[in-house]
């Protein structure tokens, strides 16, 4: 590598933890946990990241940061062709996230799947302070902040090859909580997030209860994708599962495979 080339850190937010991953040589740089009883999870968070980013070498840097779904919301926001510009999608998407969410003030910041005319869009609302903080905590720490991506997108675009029918639906489940995305016909048809207990009974009875659910609304249910970074257990049959390759030794640390799939 040129010594002028820029090292890339990987930062993954999890709910309780934050890790910090080296891209260069695949190094863990370690995890911190917090602790947000009785307040907002994320400034914990960035103040647990702050201690990590200030044991790194110093040097030229890119940080990517990728945000687990307990920072995140997400909605599907239907084709309207009443819509003219950018701004009346915007507009359009934020009553799209308050028919589920209520109402979501200007702090939170948007962010919509490009797709062809004629398709729903998916769309993913992140707090628009968590966004400015990360710049600022990146520029403290002579860093460039190169991206922030929530992790059901991140996981999502590194699988997608495998993603190869036009029905099917992905799970990802994170500590703490799970997201389903439905695709049908090739479109995306439906997105949710459900808390989750870190266990295999957890999942498998949610994995079962979706094939339930797919049987009841359609005749031919959806092929069923798994990806659940750090979990190692049983899984039930007839459910493709996604990871990254870990190496020895780090099975079982969810942050770790999630900074590895992102990779």
């Amino acid at each position: 590598m040129s010594p002028l080339s820029r090292e890339t850190y990987v930062a993954v937010l999890g709910p309780h933890s934050v890790g910090l991953y080296r891209s260069r040589d695949r190094q863990w740089l370690g995890s911190a946990d917090f602790d947000c009883v009785g307040g907002l999870a994320w400034p914990a968070a960035l103040a647990a990241l702050e201690s990590l980013l200030v044991k790194r070498k110093p040097g030229r840097a890119a940080l990517r940061v990728v945000l687990s779904s307990h920072y995140t919301r997400f909605c599907l926001v239907p084709w309207s062709e009443a819509i003219n510009s950018l701004d009346e999608l915007a507009g359009y998407a934020r009553l799209c996230f308050e028919d589920i969410y209520g109402a979501l003030d200007d702090g939170w910041s948007l962010r919509l799947s490009p797709e062809a005319a004629g398709r729903p869009r998916l769309a993913a609302a992140m707090p628009g302070e968590l966004l400015t903080q990360l710049r600022t905590l990146a520029k403290a720490s002579g860093l460039n902040l190169a991206s922030v991506q929530p992790y059901l997108m991140a996981a999502f675009n590194r699988f997608r090859a495998a993603l190869t029918r036009d029905d099917f639906l992905f799970l990802v489940a994170e500590p703490g909580r799970a997201n389903l995305l439905l695709v049908r016909g090739g479109r995306w048809n439906s997105v949710r997030s459900v808390a989750l207990d870190d266990s295999d009974c957890a999942l498998n009875h949610l994995i079962a209860r979706e094939g339930e659910i797919q049987g009841l609304e359609q005749d031919a249910p959806a092929a069923f994708f798994l990806h659940a970074p750090g979990r190692a257990g049983q899984i039930a049959d007839g459910v493709a599962c996604l990871d990254a390759d870990l190496p020895q030794g780090r099975v079982g640390n969810p942050l770790y495979a999630m900074a590895m799939t992102v990779n």
